[in-house]
C-alpha cells in the first residue's frame, strides 16, 4: 500500500528537520560528538527510509517485530550504561557537559515514549513511524560497535588519574566522570560494552531483511 504523495511531502520535511534539529541541539548542549553520533545515523537512517519505506510502508508483521526486538535490546543496554555512568564517562573522555540527569532524561523518559509511538505508527504503516525505526536500527543498532573503540582513546580530562573526578566543563558540573582508558585501568571496558551486542544483532540483522524484503516488493 502506497502512502500517498502529501503523507510523503510532509514526512519528508519532519525527517530532514529532524536531522538538522537533533545535531545542532546536541551540539549546543553537550558538544561534537552527538553531531556526529547523531547526524550521522540520521543521514543513514533517512537514505535507507527514503528509498524503501517512505512511498511502500513495510508489512507490520515484518517491521514492528524487529524494531520491538532492537528497542528491547536497547533499554538492557541502557541499563548497563546507567549503572557504569556512561555519560559522565563521555563526559571526561570528550570534555562535553553530559550529566547523569541529562541522560537519564533522554534515555528512559522520552526514549521510551517516541520507542512507543513509534510503534503505534509502525502498525498502521505512518511513514515517518519508519524513519524513526531506521534511525534506531542505524543509531542505537549498528553505532554501538563504538563501545568497542572508546577504551582505546585518550581521555581529555585526566587520561592518567584512575580516580572517578567531578569538574565544571563549559559552565556545567559533572560528576563522578569515570575513566576507562586502557592504558590507564590495564581493564579493556568502556560503559555498556558488554551488552552494545543486544541491540547491534537485532538492529543489524533488521537493515539485511528490510533491504531483502524491499528487493522483494520492487522485482
Amino acid at each position: 500500500m502506497q502512502t500517498s504523495s502529501t503523507s510523503r511531502i510532509f514526512s519528508l520535511i519532519i525527517a530532514l528537520a529532524f536531522c538538522i534539529i537533533m545535531p545542532v541541539v546536541g551540539y549546543l548542549k553537550i558538544g561534537l560528538p552527538p553531531v556526529v553520533i547523531i547526524g550521522s545515523s540520521a543521514t543513514v537512517g533517512f537514505l535507507f527510509w527514503y528509498f524503501t519505506y517512505l512511498k511502500n510502508p513495510t508489512d507490520p508483521k515484518i517491521i514492528l517485530p524487529l524494531f520491538l526486538l532492537t528497542v528491547a535490546g536497547l533499554q538492557i543496554h541502557i541499563i548497563e550504561e546507567y549503572e557504569t555512568g556512561f555519560a559522565p564517562a563521555m563526559s571526561r573522555l570528550f570534555d562535553i557537559p553530559w550529566t547523569e540527569r541529562s541522560f537519564l532524561i533522554v534515555f528512559s523518559l522520552v526514549g521510551p515514549t517516541i520507542y512507543t509511538l513509534t510503534s503505534l505508527g509502525l502498525y498502521y504503516r505512518v511513514p515517518l513511524a519508519g524513519f524513526i525505526a531506521w534511525f534506531i536500527f542505524i543509531g542505537p543498532g549498528v553505532a554501538e560497535f563504538t563501545h568497542y573503540v572508546f577504551p582505546l582513546l585518550t581521555p581529555s580530562l585526566e587520561p592518567g588519574n584512575v580516580s572517578d573526578i567531578t569538574q565544571t566543563i563549559h559552565g556545567v558540573e559533572v560528576a563522578d566522570m569515570p575513566n576507562y582508558y586502557y592504558k590507564t585501568t590495564g581493564s579493556y571496558y568502556f560503559s555498556g560494552m558488554w551488552t552494545a551486542f543486544l541491540p547491534m544483532i537485532p538492529g543489524i540483522y533488521s537493515i539485511y531483511r528490510l533491504m531483502k524484503e524491499h528487493r522483494l516488493q520492487t522485482k
